[in-house]
Formats: C-alpha cells, structure tokens, sequence
C-alpha cells in the first residue's frame, strides 16, 4: 500500500524544486557570462535585498504598499459585497444595472491612472482607488453567486415564518454562501497586490511599484528583482493568512428544520 503524500512532505518537496530552480539560475548565469544587466544572478538580488534592509531602504516602501493593498482591498471589497447584497435582493436592479457594470469591468484601469493623478493628485489615494475598483467586481460576482446557493426549501421556511429580508440575509444566505465569498476575497487579495504596485508605477514617489520604475530607469537589475521577490512574498504570505484565517473560522452551514 503507497504511503500517502502528506502537507509536511508536500512542502519540502515544493522548497526543494524551488531551491533547485535558484541553483540552475546561479549557475546558469556564471557559466554563460550572462550581464547582471540582463539577469542578475540570485546571489546578486540576495545582495541587494540584503543591503536594503540592513540600510532600511525596504521598509517605507513595504510600507506604503502594504497600505496600499490592505485600503484598496478593504474598499473594494465593503463595496463589492454591499452591492452584491443590494443586487442579488432585488433583481430588477440587478437587470438594469448589470451592464454598466460589465462595461465598467471592461474599461483598463491603467488608462484610467492619468485622470485618478488629475482628480486625487499623487500618492495614497489614486493608488487606492485603483485598487478598490479592481477588487470591487470579483467580491460583486462572488456575493451574486453565493446568494444564489441558497437552499430553496429552507428559503421558503424562514419566509413562512415571517422572517425579514435582514435576518434572511445574516442566518441563512450569507452563512451559507461563505466558501464563495471567501473565494471571492481571495481572488481580490491577488488582485489588490497587482492593482496597488501597478498603480505605483505611475502615481507614487514610494512603494515597491515605484523601486521598480526608479530601479529601471537607474539600470539597477538586481534592485528590480529584489522588489519583485519583495513583492511575491509578501502577497504569498499574506494570502496564506487569509486562507488559514478561513479555515479556523470555517463552520457548518446553518440548517433550519
């Protein structure tokens, strides 16, 4: 009988692929000479997050985006879950509202960077606003979608019983539609990590978004891999809390008999 493969194992056998992949990478790029402009060797982007810490040059920028990403999602996402609410309790709403919706959702929020700098200036709040309106429609399609898994029968019950459309929502809809909004914030999380550096590539002095664009016009390689390994593990760990947040809140579905 095949011992089965356990999450322990699981992730030493990820750390070892990954640490594999570095080694190649170092070596790969001592043995063709390979310019560090081209593509630093991680020894060399090791170097340079080293240094930033031990300078303190990270931490306002970690920081700022880190901000950044916790508004933006915590917007966007107070948004995203009040409008679901709103349209998936009244479905004539939904009908009118849903295609200018989608057509926001279609319209690149890049180009629209140059006129949140005109209204809101640099800084914060543009990168913050971005942010909030990429989050704002995986929370509004989850909230959608987790109303409707509603179990009918029990639906009816709580109607019969003369319960209001608030306690519906709160005991019932809501609870029971929570893996789909969990899902829905994680998505949002991803996308308020990419929303909040890209923003900061054009409307912010300070950030990871900005060491990149300041570390590519300086020519410096190694710095702009450093602020994306920055980057990647701050969102990796800050996803891994959200889902094991969830888990320890994870409870049975509500049933009404």
């Amino acid at each position: 009988m095949k011992p089965q493969a356990t999450p322990v194992r699981d992730r030493l056998v990820s750390l070892a692929l990954g640490l594999l992949a570095l080694l190649g990478w170092e070596l790969a790029t001592q043995a063709w000479g390979l310019s560090a402009l081209v593509l630093p060797a991680p020894s060399r982007i090791a170097q340079a997050l080293a240094q930033g810490f031990a300078t303190g040059y990270w931490w306002p920028h970690i920081g700022q985006t880190v901000l950044g990403v916790a508004l933006g999602l915590l917007a966007g996402s107070a948004l995203g879950f009040g409008s679901g609410l709103l349209l998936g309790t009244h479905p004539r709403l939904r009908r009118w509202l849903t295609p200018y919706l989608v057509v926001s959702q279609l319209t690149p929020k890049l180009a629209l960077a140059p006129l949140f700098i005109l209204w809101f200036g640099f800084g914060t709040l543009p990168t913050v606003v971005m942010t909030a309106l990429i989050c704002f429609f995986p929370l509004l399609e989850n909230t959608l979608a987790a109303l409707e898994q509603t179990d009918p029968q029990q639906l009816e019950l709580l109607r019969a019983l003369g319960a209001s459309r608030w306690q519906t929502l709160s005991r019932l809809q809501v609870p029971a539609g929570r893996h789909t909004l969990a899902a829905g914030l994680r998505v949002a999380l991803v996308l308020a990590w990419v929303g909040t550096v890209v923003s900061e590539f054009i409307s912010a002095s300070h950030g990871l978004g900005a060491v990149i664009i300041g570390a590519q016009g300086a020519m410096d390689t190694a710095l702009l891999f450093a602020a994306l390994v920055l980057i990647a593990l701050l969102g990796t760990a800050s996803y891994g809390l959200l889902h094991t947040l969830e888990r320890r809140l994870r409870a049975p579905a509500p049933h009404f008999h």
